[in-house]
């Protein structure tokens, strides 16, 4: 007992003490507290990015006062997987067509896997945006609802006059069916409705959704690549911005991802890329193309590859491996090295013998997915290092060879890209399709910090604006010629005052492609310059100025008459892809981050999955 009573008296002491000056040691440790986290948050803040000048000479800060959807998802709650599912997900098909029950002709021992490595801490790609002033705000927000009335217009016509069917007809509201008659526009869409905050809608689309049956019917053949950009695409967005909750989006994935996969069951494992259903489920040999196009051939990577991060299923991931090493082999060894033909002969494969070469139509989405590859895999493992690699060696070619810049009468600071043939030269011609471009190398430039290509990626973008400002209608054609100046240096204008900025115009249609918004709306997120909206905006008054139906817009048969002659078609990306750009550009930086995002090529957001 005596042993412990001075113990117990500096018990009682210090008891009295805490009761009597109790609240003011409580503010002492608050105060404390917060100068030790203001100090830690100094040191380890990201560095202040620098001011930038925008286009129109005004110079503005980026700040860190960022808006919650800014935050990083890591500290986010998550349901989405940040490594592939083991054992692998097991396909439900409900009593639906199973792929997986068609004999393989040509079976595979071994599966190349995913990379296992540690992924790469990647640049971020994103500018990093200042608080956003109260009527900056409110100009935005009155934009982006306006894009929304557009979609929602097209929308409700759908639902209304062409459900389940591929496409609506905007002017007479009949519907067709062009891509399968799976009901095209109702898969495109699902994540547009998601992001646009319509979940009612979404709810009852996927309700339909998930009922279709992707069995063999009919005898025609199937378009593989738009089956894969479109459906699968979809089906995986769809899953993934509605945070991978609903299991029945990413079943039907995997019953159009192992439909997909079917077509690579060949004797070299290469695709076929217009395949029959009904003939590979009677046993029948398909072989790929002798004449095919680069394009159908390599762009299922990324909704392969994201399935396979999905399910823990290999055999999509390895699919798109082998097509990818035939690329990278043969890379240095064409007529144009760098650079891939447009036609290939998928059957040898041979991809060394054609002669035309080109970021557009039938190349565009092989090139276009090389730095997206290499961040939806974190850069990790020679997977992530290949791509990488390919996309260099590729963008270098393209730099030296393909850019023109445009004689024109304002001296515009702006590039085209066009078609080489295999001696060097270049033609002076452009294409809407090929306005993806500039969007590519900015998104590659900050993925693989090359500052040139984010600076070529500016003037690419600004060509094709620069286009749509000088095209009757405000609107861009399909295809045209244009002067070039010599080099890429400002060249003195030669032609008449106030002449048509067009040598040529080959193709006079405008079909409500995405490409040109998709780069602004890159551009935007990338540098941050506000400019890009006003752009933005003025594209999208005028295509809804020119297009707009009672049930839809409708595509332009000739962009140089006014008012323009309509055709009755509305594809499926005009709700996909180019008014989800639209609606992006208007919306907070947070929304679908491109640090957190990869789209497909038909603007299908897929997660970038992080540790």
């Amino acid at each position: 007992m005596t042993l412990h009573t001075p113990l117990r008296q500096l018990a009682d002491n210090v008891a009295m003490v805490y009761r009597r000056w109790k609240r003011q040691l409580l503010f002492a440790a608050a105060a404390v507290f917060v100068v030790t986290v203001v100090i830690l948050s100094a040191r380890l803040a990201p560095p202040r990015s620098p001011p930038i000048d925008s286009k129109d000479g005004a110079r503005y800060e980026p700040s860190l006062n960022l808006p919650a959807s800014s935050i990083p998802p890591a500290s986010k709650t998550r349901t989405c997987p940040t490594v592939p599912p083991q054992p692998a997900i097991v396909p439900d098909s409900q009593g639906r067509f199973d792929w997986r029950t068609v004999p393989a002709q040509h079976p595979v021992d071994s599966y190349a896997s995913l990379p296992t490595e540690q992924l790469s801490s990647l640049p971020l790609v994103q500018h990093v945006f200042r608080k956003e002033p109260a009527k900056a705000r409110e100009q935005r927000t009155a934009r982006q609802q306006a894009v929304k009335e557009a979609f929602k217009r097209c929308w409700d016509s759908y639902r209304d006059l062409a459900w389940m069917k591929d496409e609506l007809a905007p002017i007479s509201g009949g519907s067709k069916n062009t891509f399968g008659g799976w009901g095209v526009t109702l898969v495109d869409s699902l994540d547009t409705l998601w992001i646009m905050n319509m979940k009612d809608e979404f709810a009852e689309a996927v309700d339909a959704a998930v009922g279709i049956d992707f069995g063999p019917r009919g005898s025609d053949d199937v378009n593989m690549f738009e089956t894969i950009i479109r459906y699968l695409g979809g089906f995986i967005a769809a899953y993934d911005v509605s945070d991978c909750k609903d299991a029945r989006l990413l079943q039907k994935a995997i019953e159009v991802g192992d439909l997909a996969y079917a077509s690579f069951d060949t004797p070299n494992r290469m695709p076929v890329t217009r395949w029959n259903p009904q003939k590979a489920v009677s046993g029948q040999q398909q072989l790929p193309a002798e004449s095919g196009i680069i394009a159908e051939m390599a762009s299922a990577s990324v909704e392969f590859t994201r399935l396979s991060q999905l399910t823990g299923e290999m055999h999509y991931f390895d699919a798109i491996s082998r097509v990818s090493n035939i690329m990278d082999e043969q890379q240095g060894r064409t007529k144009l090295p760098g650079m891939w033909p447009i036609g290939v002969n998928v059957r040898a494969p041979d991809l060394t013998s054609g002669g035309q070469f080109s970021l557009g139509a039938m190349s565009d989405s092989a090139y276009e997915y090389l730095p997206k590859m290499y961040q939806l895999l974190g850069g990790a493992g020679e997977a992530g290092q290949q791509y990488r690699r390919m996309y260099e060696y590729a963008m270098g070619t393209v730099i030296d060879y393909s850019l023109f810049r445009p004689m024109v009468e304002d001296k515009a600071d702006v590039l085209l890209t066009s078609s080489v043939g295999a001696d060097g030269r270049r033609d002076s011609s452009g294409q809407h399709l090929v306005c993806f471009a500039g969007g590519m190398l900015g998104l590659g430039g900050r993925m693989t910090e090359n500052d040139t290509h984010v600076a070529t990626g500016r003037p690419l973008t600004d060509g094709c604006i620069w286009t749509y400002e000088h095209a009757p209608l405000g609107i861009m054609p399909e295809v045209f010629s244009m002067y070039a100046c010599p080099n890429l240096s400002e060249c003195e204008y030669t032609g008449e005052t106030g002449s048509s900025p067009f040598s040529h115009i080959n193709d006079a249609r405008y079909i409500l492609r995405p490409e040109a918004i998709e780069s602004v709306f890159y551009m935007y997120r990338i540098t941050g310059d506000p400019t890009y909206q006003d752009k933005a905006w003025a594209m999208f008054e005028a295509i809804e100025n020119s297009t707009s139906t009672q049930y839809g817009n409708a595509a332009i048969r000739d962009m140089t008459k006014s008012p323009p002659d309509l055709d009755d078609s509305m594809e499926s990306f005009w709700m996909a892809e180019t008014l989800k750009y639209f609606y992006l550009i208007f919306s907070e930086p947070g929304t679908i981050s491109l640090d957190e995002w990869v789209f497909n090529t038909e603007a299908h957001p897929f997660r970038v999955p992080r540790p």
